[in-house]
């Protein structure tokens, strides 16, 4: 008998399986990566080394608005780590500059002031200088137009983005179902636009295309939308991290939001890879909170699970759907 221990909300659950009936445990090798520095170092030196971008704090010179685009309460990006060097690089090239935080929740709810405190922490979110303002898809009166996608979808984006004087964003990057992988551009679509911008990437017709997969960039209907909203919207400089089981940082990628993203995303596709072990019953999570808050985000748990599982098979999604 073996004991499966999964992640479920924020804490776990447990399966015991008879030896004989245990196909195979898959696991990401993102659970067993040792980086070679702590989780602050690892995104300072991602910030002193940008790909295809000068350094954060030399862009920030001369700017006086700024917009940072940081992951909603639905993402497990680690903005504890990352947000405070983001502003200290911007604050090195701008001491004055007003920083604003505009928190991407692209088609989501609006994120409560109690999961705000829970991301960002007392300090960061009350007591830093910044200010805090919850991206809403459905306000109207927030967007402005940008001009017309790829797809000949309308690229409607929040203001406070298209009108900063320096746009950045950060985020973190894992396969994703149909974009191909999470970040880089995806801060601004769909995490800055308005519903129909979002929902216009996210059709059933992109989603239907083989291009739209996991792991593929090129020839993605959704990716080429998302990168033209990006370069549309102006978005300067991110820093995107990778991380592991437990939510921490074992690499991180800054620079140009393709190019540093490109990057991260060949890191991630060597490192979270493994060979399919076709069995009739698959047992699957969406890696516990924050990810597994609610069935929509649980699908790409099922989808990973459908890669391995035998035709006719059952999958069996453990998701607390809080």
């Amino acid at each position: 008998m073996q004991t499966i221990s999964l992640p479920y909300g924020r804490g776990r659950v447990e399966a015991q399986i008879p030896d004989q009936r245990l196909a195979a445990v898959l696991r990401s090798g993102a659970q067993s990566y040792r980086p070679q520095a702590d989780q602050d170092q690892l995104v300072r030196q991602a910030l002193e080394n940008p790909i295809g971008t000068p350094p954060l704090r030399e862009l920030a010179k001369g700017k006086h608005q700024v917009v940072i685009i940081s992951s909603d309460h639905t993402r497990p990006v680690p903005s504890k780590v990352i947000l405070p060097q983001l502003v200290d690089e911007i604050r090195a090239g701008s001491p004055s500059a007003k920083i604003t935080v505009l928190v991407a929740t692209g088609f989501h709810r609006p994120t409560t002031e109690a999961e705000l405190l829970d991301k960002y922490g007392e300090t960061l979110y009350r007591h830093s200088g910044l200010r805090f303002v919850i991206h809403e898809s459905g306000k109207k009166e927030d967007m402005v137009h940008l001009g017309t996608l790829p797809s000949g979808g309308e690229l409607l984006i929040n203001k406070l983005a298209a009108e900063a004087d320096l746009l950045v964003g950060e985020g973190f990057i894992e396969p994703h179902f149909f974009a191909g992988f999470s970040g880089g551009r995806k801060s601004v679509l769909p995490g800055v636009c308005d519903q129909v911008t979002v929902l216009g990437n996210h059709c059933s017709k992109f989603i239907a295309s083989p291009y739209a997969r996991t792991g593929i960039l090129d020839g993605n209907p959704i990716h080429r939308d998302m990168l033209y909203a990006a370069q549309q919207a102006k978005l300067a400089f991110i820093c995107n991290v990778v991380i592991d089981a437990d939510k921490r940082v074992i690499a991180a990628f800054a620079g140009h939001f393709d190019q540093a993203h490109r990057a991260g995303c060949a890191f991630v596709d060597q490192l979270s890879g493994v060979d399919a072990v076709p069995a009739p019953i698959v047992i699957t999570t969406n890696g516990g909170y924050p990810l597994d808050q609610n069935l929509y985000q649980s699908v790409k748990g099922m989808t990973a699970a459908e890669a391995t599982c035998a035709p006719g098979g059952v999958i069996i999604m453990v998701s607390a759907c809080s």
